[in-house]
């Protein structure tokens, strides 16, 4: 009746709180009403006493009255519309890795732990202790056993330690081994050396690498060919690059004259992987690296040439190996496309977020869990041994940015899997366009065809 004389008078009355019921509360049948955002009803909210029936209504629970009333869906339509507009139930848009990350490199640095950044000298030179020992140890055994049974076994295990000691003086390089950079370049020199490569050569163009990854034009190591450069090589070429095993074998020959469609040299201080103010450091590279090649040179005639290629042939040939295959690995062959940026596209967080962990089963240990590749990347001032916890605190950070690596075997022998499945399909980029992706030459000369 308030109702009608309300409406006759213009007025709407307000809508009521609750739904008004149909019918009273039945004790034996329960409530098909559903509270917001659970699965429960009247039913299930508890709210009698001990000793209290559903059917007696004198003692109540007053305290329920002081906030505000729960709202109530009437009909699963209802429930389904609301749930709907929440975003549950509804198919989300697919993940595009290109996409501007909504954190930024602050984001993910401040949820590193403080300790993270600590470099300790000591523990660094422990490593050191610790793999040139191994490797003094595995060739003396070698020697002295002089067995066709050992010698593969000594040819893997020597060559998985070269590539050990690359790893300790690669973090010399970028300044995570300490903070004293007379130490760094010191040990940075004898373990570099002692496996052929030039230290500060290769330090500096590694940093261009860092600086400049997941840009077409300008990152410096294994980054994609344009369209023009890859259609212009010969097949020998073509056959060396994207034929295993030949570009795991590759290393040395980038050491001398760097990637396709550039030039240069890590040995020449006057090559334009430098700047005029490196070239005293790269002179001085160049001559430890003569040393060691001239020390080579004379246990050659000392032990022979048969013996040397047994020692320190075969295995520094299995560490270029390593060497090409993580390094590859790291920036190519995941499962899903991965960007690369030209322009204003480009910036040194998004490159940073294309790179990839990989599990290396007990390897992992062994060279130092180079395999937490991405925040080695962004943060490479982070030492080898900080590595796992820094990604473990900013994966909350980066979502879906950071993809999960494959869980390996105690031998990481899948890696070589996915390798070959890369080599087949990721071979150029578009010349146009500020992001682009890898295309497949449907020309391009595979194993199968050599057979």
């Amino acid at each position: 009746m308030a109702t009608w004389v309300l409406s006759e008078c213009g007025l709407r009355p307000l809508p009521p709180v609750f739904p008004r019921f149909p019918r009273p509360l039945s004790c034996q049948k329960p409530s098909k009403f559903r509270f917001l955002g659970t699965n429960k009803g009247v039913a299930d909210l508890n709210l009698h006493p001990r000793g209290f029936t559903c059917c007696n209504f004198r003692e109540r629970r007053w305290e329920l009255g002081v906030s505000a009333p729960l709202r109530v869906v009437t009909t699963e339509g209802e429930e389904e519309r609301i749930n709907g507009a929440n975003g549950f139930g509804v198919e989300q848009p697919e993940f595009d890795p290109s996409a501007p990350p909504p954190f930024k490199l602050a984001d993910i640095r401040a949820a590193i732990p403080k300790h993270c950044w600590v470099k300790d000298p000591l523990k660094s030179m422990s490593y050191v202790v610790r793999d040139v020992i191994v490797v003094l140890g595995l060739a003396a055994a070698a020697a002295y056993l002089n067995n066709w049974i050992v010698w593969p076994l000594y040819w893997a295990a020597q060559g998985t330690m070269f590539w050990a000691l690359f790893v300790l003086g690669h973090d010399c390089g970028h300044g995570s081994f300490s903070n004293d950079p007379k130490l760094n370049s010191v040990v940075g020199h004898l373990l570099h050396s002692s496996i052929l490569v030039p230290y500060h050569g290769w330090r500096i163009s590694h940093r261009t690498h860092h600086q400049n990854h997941g840009h077409v034009e300008n990152d410096e190591s294994w980054h994609p060919l344009p369209e023009k450069i890859f259609k212009s090589l010969d097949n020998v070429t073509r056959i060396l690059r994207f034929t295993v095993p030949f570009p795991l074998l590759a290393y040395p020959i980038y050491l001398w004259s760097r990637s396709p469609g550039k030039s240069g040299s890590h040995f020449n201080p006057n090559s334009d992987l430098f700047v005029p103010s490196e070239k005293k450091d790269v002179i001085t590279s160049t001559i430890c690296w003569s040393a060691m090649a001239a020390l080579l040179v004379g246990l050659g005639f000392v032990m022979g040439p048969v013996q040397l290629l047994k020692l320190y042939g075969i295995p520094y040939a299995i560490f270029v190996m390593w060497l090409d295959l993580v390094t590859y690995l790291h920036h190519h062959g995941h499962e899903d496309k991965l960007p690369w940026y030209r322009g204003e596209e480009w910036n040194y967080l998004r490159g940073g977020l294309t790179t990839i962990d990989r599990d290396y089963g007990w390897i992992n240990n062994i060279h130092h869990d180079i395999g937490t590749h991405v925040i080695h990347h962004l943060f490479p001032q982070i030492p080898h041994y900080h590595l796992i916890e820094a990604t473990e605190a900013a994966k909350p950070v980066l979502g879906k940015y950071y993809r999960e690596p494959k869980k390996s075997t105690p031998l990481p022998f899948y890696l070589i899997g996915e390798l070959i499945r890369s080599m087949k399909k990721d071979h150029y980029v578009s010349d146009t366009g500020d992001i682009v992706y890898y295309q497949t030459d449907p020309t391009i000369i595979s194993p199968s065809t050599l057979q």
